[in-house]
């Protein structure tokens, strides 16, 4: 792991397309700013655990074999997003 010290304003670059900014600091939290390509999925680490685990749990399930239970489907995913 590369330990590194940043002051507000100043940023990391990895692999010349990716960019970290340390934007504030307040308390005992900091923001931080990412600046990536649009190919590149940048998430929080607990919301990418969440997105691996909806998916090891659909590819378990069993494919939905009927139109009706495809569309229920759908309207349950649509209802989430709201």
């Amino acid at each position: 792991m590369l330990i590194l010290t940043r002051k507000v304003g100043e940023a990391i670059v990895i692999d010349e397309h990716i960019t970290v900014t340390l934007l504030e600091i307040k308390g005992g939290q900091i923001k931080l700013g990412v600046k990536a390509p649009s190919h590149v999925a940048v998430h929080r680490e607990e919301v990418l655990a969440r997105i691996q685990d909806e998916n090891r749990k659909a590819a378990a399930s069993e494919p939905p074999t009927d139109l009706d239970h495809i569309t229920q489907l759908l309207e349950q995913n649509t209802a989430r997003k709201i």
